[in-house]
């Protein structure tokens, strides 16, 4: 649970800093944020 709320906070986080007003921008940065931490529990989470 927790991981997933560092998941949202990270994705909401860099939404309003950096990519406020950049819709396409910020759906690739989105998909690739989730990627990352989706390879992270694959790789070092699911495991435990």
């Amino acid at each position: 649970m927790l991981y997933i709320v560092a998941l949202v906070v990270v994705i909401l986080s860099v939404d309003f800093l950096v990519f406020k007003n950049h819709f396409w921008e910020r759906l690739m940065v989105n998909v690739g944020i989730v990627l990352v931490f989706t390879a992270f529990y694959l790789r070092f989470l699911k495991n435990s």
